[in-house]
């Protein structure tokens, strides 16, 4: 007997955007998940990874099991994914799985297409690990914050019309050719959107740090004088300026929405689309790629040339932004979110205090289960003994297989399921 269910040990990546020791909910479910991890308290815990990423494989809890982690063990037991998985995907796992608690906002970013992303790949192997596009989804734990897609052109207009060291950086000609772009033109706008951002994120550095430092001076004196500085954006100005002082990146601020999630809502991003999480709680999900091209608010290697090139400069309002759940016909009790992509697909469980023994049904797809709250119990033909559940257990499971969950806790339980859905 070979087990197909079995709890995980997942992967914490310590990024320096991350929150610090029990603020974060990473370190939250790390630590209930298994009380042996010390967490240190001035060590930010930013990503837990569960998957079978090379780079944050995750290890196998249970010593029956020869193979020491996920990605081993899928290797030598590829069937496990589901048929159209394994064919689709070339017997690799297509999702990786995480929890993101992010304290200073991340870098100003967007994922490349499949076609991109294989061109640049084989130009720049070092800076793009891998030829997959990386489209993701985040869905809020806690009150989440993030920058997505280009705002509405009028609201871009406002903040050119009333940011003076903006419009500075941008030049007249740019500045105005937006203000005439009709709404019945389409393409026109997105031609004047292209330029204007491209000539911001290329402006030159010692004239977009003082333009920046004058903008800053003069938000903060106004905050002082209990001015309303939302005009310019000023809270946010000043929260990120803190954070990367000097950093083109702030200026994207004027040109990218401000989205923010309540927990279970959701941010879908396809390629293309550029986006930086600014604060928050979120599982997140994405297709296995570490592609990113970056251009502001990060210390590591930025590409402005071909974000800008890449990006979909389609404007759009903040609530277009927001992903909808869908709940099952199936199982009133699971919410799908199924974002436009084969990748993947995450599902709420939410299983009320009435109910004590609830089946975690079997698909056609290898899962990655995530307890975040409550208690149980899980039974399986597939695993090898009884497995028990708590807020932080991570359980691998096999396609067509299924776990009955046997409730303990009062309050009934939340859970995320990552799959494949095709």
């Amino acid at each position: 007997f070979s087990p197909a269910v079995f709890p995980l040990s997942c992967v914490v990546q310590n990024y320096s955007w991350g929150k610090v020791g029990l603020e974060s909910e990473v370190a939250k479910l790390v630590a209930s998940g298994d009380p042996l991890v010390q967490i240190q308290p001035d060590q930010p815990y930013a990503e837990l990874w569960m998957g079978a990423h090379p780079r944050g494989d995750a290890l196998i809890r249970d010593n029956r099991i020869p193979q020491k982690t996920l990605g081993q063990w899928i290797a030598d037991n590829p069937a496990c994914l589901g048929a159209k998985v394994k064919d689709t995907f070339q017997g690799q796992l297509p999702f990786l799985f995480k929890v993101l608690s992010v304290n200073t906002a991340l870098s100003v970013q967007a994922h490349p297409n499949k076609e991109l992303a294989a061109k640049l790949h084989a130009q720049f192997p070092e800076h793009y690990p891998d030829a997959n596009h990386k489209p993701e989804m985040a869905i809020a734990l806690t009150p989440f914050e993030g920058m997505c897609g280009f705002r509405p052109v009028e609201e871009i207009v406002s903040f050119l019309q009333n940011v003076p060291e903006l419009r500075a950086l941008i030049g007249e000609v740019a500045a105005e050719q937006l203000e005439r772009s009709g709404s019945d033109d389409p393409r026109g706008v997105s031609a004047a959107l292209r330029v204007c951002f491209t000539r911001l994120m290329k402006s030159e550095k010692k004239f977009f740090v003082d333009q920046l430092n004058m903008l800053v001076k003069r938000i903060s004196q106004e905050a002082a004088e209990g001015k309303d500085t939302s005009g310019s954006n000023g809270d946010l100005l000043l929260r990120l300026h803190s954070q990367y002082p000097g950093d083109i990146g702030c200026f994207t601020i004027y040109f990218l929405n401000l989205v923010r999630l309540e927990p279970g809502e959701a941010l879908f991003l396809g390629a293309n689309e550029p986006h930086a999480y600014l604060h928050g709680d979120c599982v997140e999900i994405m297709a296995c790629s570490d592609n990113t091209v970056r251009a502001g608010l990060t210390p590591k290697f930025i590409d402005v040339l071909t974000l800008c090139e890449m990006l979909n400069y389609t404007p759009a309002p903040s609530s277009s932004k927001i992903f909808p759940a869908a709940q099952s016909q199936l199982d009133p009790h699971v919410y799908l979110y199924d974002p436009p992509v084969p990748d993947f697909t995450i599902m709420r469980i939410e299983i009320p205090t009435s109910i004590k023994l609830y089946l975690i049904s079997a698909m056609d797809s290898a899962s990655i289960l995530l307890v975040i709250q409550g208690t149980a119990v899980g039974t399986s033909t597939a695993a090898a003994s009884e497995m028990s559940l708590q807020r932080g257990s991570v359980l691998f499971i096999s396609a067509n297989e299924s776990i009955s969950l046997h409730l303990s806790s009062p309050d009934g339980m939340l859970l995320f399921r990552a799959c494949c859905l095709l």
